[in-house]
């Protein structure tokens, strides 16, 4: 194991060593300047004297100083790292908010200045890379939009057996770049900082269940929704927490069999689940789909594509966390609480 250097202790060493080298010192001062005293004393009592001289006038003044040095000295350094340990503490309270932060250094020391000052350098050169990124991926879903639509619209002239399934796959098509450009719009909502709205979850699970419900009832399946009285709040944007859902939806409709039901529950609290009857997914099998080049049983076929990486980005903008409960068959959006 790597044995990590401690600024503290270097220090602390460094003046233990400091206050020891200084005792020594005035020892041989002391028995310097004294070996003429006891030129008349006999060897017996000149080492006698010399202890009792060294004693009461060095090494007890010595040990008296030493114990309010050394916790001044502790205190000292425990101060000097304080802005750093507060600056940890404030990075980790971040966690879910990276675009756009930069360490404080009003309070750092002259010593750290250079190291933070690189750190925030480095922090604006990767969101830079990441809006260049995320320019790149909301200018090709824009171009691609376009023919898109000029293609639906020649298969709807089209007479022909297989007009219908490729209709159906262009609109999966356009469904996929919609949700390219919303999660663009969303990390630049983020990263600018954007004051999110009011969302009411409960309104937001009736109309995707309202809008989903024809296409479940007609794959032989049903769909429920269960909210108390009152709609929990969430701060963000209402088109995102919706296209999340939406997600869920189809990929629980797809795990689910024929006869079966897909149950979305609202609340308590900012909490969103979709219920299933498929097999489950576990805690390890939901981070694998995460992943954007990841796919399996659970990611949808139907143009989601990008699915579950897809709902787990829009929860992350939103400082919440998509979940599972394997045993419960559900996937589950929990919104960070606004009260």
């Amino acid at each position: 194991m790597t044995h990590r250097r401690s600024v503290s202790r270097r220090l602390a060493r460094g003046l233990g060593l400091v206050g020891l080298v200084g005792s020594l010192l005035l020892l041989a001062a002391v028995v310097f300047f004294y070996r003429l005293s006891f030129v008349d004393l006999n060897a017996n009592q000149a080492t006698v004297r010399a202890i009792q001289e060294m004693l009461e006038h060095v090494a007890l003044p010595v040990l008296v100083l030493l114990a309010p040095m050394a916790f001044v000295g502790l205190r000292v350094i425990r101060q000097a790292f304080m802005p750093l340990e507060e600056t940890a503490v404030e990075i980790e309270a971040a966690r879910g908010h990276e675009r756009g932060y930069r360490i404080d250094t009003s309070r750092m020391p002259a010593e750290a200045l250079p190291f933070t000052d690189a750190v925030n350098d480095l922090l604006g050169r990767l969101d830079e890379a990441a809006a260049r990124q995320e320019a790149f991926a909301a200018d090709v879903a824009h171009e691609l939009r376009t023919p898109l639509a000029m293609l639906s619209l020649e298969l709807d002239r089209l007479d022909h057996a297989e007009a219908s399934r490729l209709k159906t796959d262009v609109a999966a098509m356009r469904r996929l770049i919609d949700q390219l450009m919303l999660l663009a719009q969303v990390d630049a909502a983020t990263a600018a900082q954007l004051a999110p709205e009011a969302v009411p979850l409960t309104d937001v699970a009736t109309d995707v269940v309202s809008l989903l419900a024809p296409g479940v009832i007609a794959a032989g399946k049903t769909i429920a929704l269960e909210a108390g009285a009152e709609s929990p709040i969430v701060r963000g944007r209402r088109e995102a927490i919706a296209a999340a859902l939406r997600n869920l939806v189809e990929n629980a409709v797809r795990a689910t069999p024929a006869g079966g039901t897909v149950q979305v529950f609202v609340g308590p609290g900012g909490v969103i689940r979709v219920k299933d009857q498929g097999p489950g997914l576990s805690s390890d099998r939901l981070r694998d789909l995460v992943q954007r080049h990841s796919r399996a049983d659970h990611a949808s076929k139907d143009g989601a594509g990008l699915g579950l990486a897809i709902v787990e980005r829009i929860m992350a903008a939103h400082g919440g966390a998509l979940t599972t409960d394997p045993g419960g068959r559900e996937l589950t959006l929990q919104f960070p609480n606004n009260s």
